[in-house]
């Protein structure tokens, strides 16, 4: 393997790896990790009606959003990465399930493409950018 080859497998663990802390810290409410997987600039996109700006203000935005849940489960899917040097967009495929804390109401699942920039930053890959493309969403 060459070094170019090595430094390419590298990069797309460490890229899966932000989605799967992403997913990971939502889903045990454990915000710093979750912070990690983010660049302190990042924009956050079509989850809510605005744009977010900031990580500080999209993690604060997602505990707000997740007073309603007693859990959550997001599985993803492979995470698919063009990397070009220090920067990768990348395509990750979730299914979320959201129980609420009103036992009374049902569950609601979510199907959706995570469309998410990484940039390398002082040597670690954190999301620029992240947009959540809706694919359905039920009650059940």
């Amino acid at each position: 393997m060459t070094d170019s080859q090595a430094q390419n497998s590298a990069d797309r663990i460490a890229i899966a790896d932000v989605m799967l802390r992403y997913a990971a810290g939502v889903d045990e409410r454990d915000f710093e990790l979750y912070r990690s997987a983010f660049a302190d600039d990042v924009e956050v996109v079509d989850f809510g009606p605005e744009p977010t700006h900031g990580a500080q203000a999209w993690v604060e935005y997602v505990i707000g959003a997740l007073q309603d849940y007693r859990d959550t489960q997001h599985m993803l899917g492979p995470t698919y990465a063009e990397i070009d040097g220090d920067v990768a967009q990348t395509r990750t495929d979730v299914q979320a399930l959201h129980c609420f804390k009103d036992s009374e109401k049902p569950n609601l699942t979510l199907w959706a493409t995570y469309k998410t920039q990484m940039k390398r930053i002082d040597g670690e890959w954190k999301i620029t950018h992240h947009r959540l493309v809706r694919r359905d969403m039920r009650m059940a």
